[in-house]
């Protein structure tokens, strides 16, 4: 997820800051999910639902990633060591990637669950108007739950945030397939329950890969998009003094970016004063954009006739 940068008012948030969001939303989605976990997974097994029931599961490895979520946010917000000279933003990172390949493995078990279902139709029972009541709850709760957790994401500029709320949105969209896989077993058509289950183990798989991947890319020092990086070097050649920029490079530690990047300067100018330029870029690049840190390097800038004047 990318974040642009605009103004002065989208600074980024502090790490205690991003960290009590975190830790608030978090624990709001623990509750919820303890309360429609334990009712998806107790009606799904006495009213014979497998999708009721593999939405049960699915609501459960949402109290894994919620801890997750958690865990991060804790170490995230510790300061720079002599171990960790940049700080622990990674940890976000990590968690990303973890919360991805929870959800590969939820969903790669729904799936095979679900196969092993319909490989016996015999067996499948149809399904109950109890169990519908709740897939119908479930869809409510779940979309309210999201629309919460992403207002708090996008307040504080979290990916991981973000990650955790597209999957409770992703639960609402997966109960919405067991709430039609249900009305199908109660119509007569009972293969449609198991067939439900199948497309949430599809759909929760999917979304644990997004997450995986892009965290992979992330730890392997992916740069910020285009937009980003000249929004960066708009704010150094607004500095005054510097009149060229050139080489800016990124890459992210969890939500936030360390850079580098070449300044131009007046050839004229003693090293204090290059020195001083630098040091006011720096501090504005710090101030207008989530970069954790900026190494500046001063290049001197030679007028346009001094390029083929003799020695």
């Amino acid at each position: 997820m990318q974040f642009t940068e605009q103004e002065d008012e989208h600074a980024p948030h502090s790490a205690a800051e991003r960290a009590a969001a975190a830790s608030r939303s978090t624990w709001v989605s623990v509750v919820v999910n303890v309360v429609l976990a334990s009712a998806q997974i107790i009606v799904g097994t006495l009213t014979k639902s497998q999708a009721l029931f593999a939405d049960g599961i699915h609501s459960l490895s949402d109290l894994v990633s919620d801890f997750v979520v958690l865990f991060a946010g804790y170490h995230a917000k510790k300061d720079a060591d002599d171990d960790h000279p940049y700080g622990h933003q990674r940890f976000e990172t990590a968690a990303s990637l973890a919360l991805g390949l929870i959800l590969l493995a939820v969903g790669g078990g729904m799936v095979w669950s679900a196969l092993g279902k319909l490989e016996s139709p015999d067996t499948i029972a149809p399904a109950h108007t109890t169990a519908l009541w709740v897939a119908l709850g479930a869809i409510v709760t779940k979309e309210l739950l999201f629309r919460y957790m992403l207002r708090v994401a996008k307040a504080v500029k979290s990916s991981l945030l973000v990650a955790n709320a597209w999957h409770a949105r992703s639960d609402a969209a997966s109960s919405l397939v067991v709430s039609l896989g249900i009305l199908g077993s109660m119509a007569g058509y009972p293969l449609l329950d198991p067939i439900a289950a199948l497309i949430v183990g599809f759909m929760v798989g999917k979304m644990g890969w997004s997450f995986a991947w892009d965290a992979l890319h992330d730890l392997m020092d992916r740069g910020l998009d285009e937009a980003e990086v000249q929004a960066i070097r708009a704010t150094l050649l607004a500095t005054p003094g510097v009149s060229g920029v050139h080489d800016v490079r990124t890459r992210k530690m969890g939500d936030m970016v360390v850079a580098d990047a070449h300044i131009e300067v007046d050839a004229q100018l003693t090293v204090e004063e290059g020195h001083n330029i630098a040091v006011a870029a720096r501090q504005a690049v710090l101030q207008r954009h989530r970069v954790l840190n900026l190494m500046t390097h001063v290049d001197p800038a030679h007028r346009p006739d001094a390029d083929h004047a003799r020695p």
